[in-house]
């Protein structure tokens, strides 16, 4: 299947000149594909193109989009969930983020995830399928189109392990670049992070986008080795102590600082000595820690910590030195916690 979703201006010139239309067909192409207010998602609807031109590219086998709205959801904050079908009759999930002057998307890189997060209900049915490029794309559009606004920042924090479809996932940042208009700088990629993926994360960005100035967000959730691994059990592959090391050679290549993302679990992760185990885990790194409340899953024993708690942590974090926020949970009213929304309508 040919998928014009991600194909530059000069891309989509050359298709209309091989069927023998002049370059101007393309940059009606790219101009309808990339407009948030267009709706439509069909070929056929390019109505701007002469009838047999679009009779041609449908014959031939021509898309701009593989995934259909299956279920969507608007929680009481203005967040929106949304469940896409794939054409091999899979499950994604993407969110919309508003706020005043942004709109964030939510995207997945993968069908499922092998990781197995404990606290994830993506996981818990393991991988399907990695998402080529332009079903990641895609996601942006139906957000775009759901919400009538353009999206304004991108966040690979859906489902899946992006560095597990690497080439994919940079190639659609590459198109959120250039025909998006989304700079590098509004995009973050997390990862749970797997061995040797961060310094191959380095190199294939300068190959394939020419530089590296998204932020790389780590899912560390944890102070040390042992909790980590009861958290995430494939952190048993990859110590602690050499994601740091492997973040700071990132750091080191890129210029960028590196973001851990950590959850904040009761009784399991929320104490000061877990705080000051981190300080002293991340000390003299250009870091940034983000403290997230925990969206609570059915049929897993994990608790969202206590506000004070977190706020203790991130008290002694600070006055340890460490660059620290605190990220609020957006759409509980809505399943918004990543994987629900598939788990929910899988058992229906």
């Amino acid at each position: 299947m040919k998928n014009l979703l991600g194909s530059s201006i000069k891309e989509l010139e050359d298709v209309a000149l091989n069927y023998g239309q002049a370059a101007f067909r393309g940059r009606q192409i790219y101009k309808w594909i990339y407009n948030y207010k267009n709706k439509k998602k069909n070929i056929d609807q390019i109505e701007v193109l002469p009838l047999d031109f679009r009779k041609k590219l449908r014959d031939e086998g021509f898309k701009v989009s593989e995934l259909k709205l299956q279920e969507k959801n608007f929680a009481n904050d203005g967040t929106l969930k949304l469940l896409l079908a794939t054409d091999d009759n899979e499950s994604i999930e993407c969110v919309g983020i508003p706020t005043e002057k942004r709109l964030t998307a939510c995207l997945s890189s993968q069908v499922g995830c092998p990781m197995d997060c404990k606290f994830c209900a993506t996981g818990k049915e393991g991988l399907k399928r990695s998402l080529k490029a332009s079903e990641i794309l895609d996601q942006i559009l139906f957000i775009e189109n759901e919400m009538n606004r353009k999206v304004t920042n991108i966040v690979f924090m859906g489902m899946g392990e992006p560095l597990l479809n690497i080439d994919d996932m940079l190639l659609s940042i590459r198109s959120i670049k250039d025909d998006f208009q989304i700079s590098q700088r509004k995009i973050t990629v997390s990862t749970v992070a797997v061995p040797k993926m961060i310094n191959k994360l380095s190199e294939k960005s300068f190959q394939i986008l020419g530089n590296c100035q998204f932020t790389l967000a780590i899912s560390l959730h944890a102070s040390n080795q042992k909790t980590r691994e009861t958290i995430i059990p494939s952190a048993k592959n990859y110590d602690i102590k050499k994601i740091i090391e492997d973040s700071k050679q990132f750091v080191r290549d890129t210029g960028r600082r590196v973001s851990f993302e950590y959850l904040m679990l009761s009784e399991v992760n929320d104490k000061l000595e877990h705080a000051n185990e981190l300080s002293n885990l991340l000390k003299g790194f250009q870091c940034h820690v983000n403290l997230i409340q925990y969206n609570q899953i059915d049929d897993v024993e994990f608790k969202r910590a206590s506000l004070k708690n977190l706020q203790l942590f991130q008290s002694r974090l600070s006055n340890n030195g460490i660059a620290v926020s605190l990220r609020k949970s957006r759409g509980l009213d809505k399943n918004a916690a990543c994987g629900q929304l598939r788990q929910n309508a899988r058992k229906k």
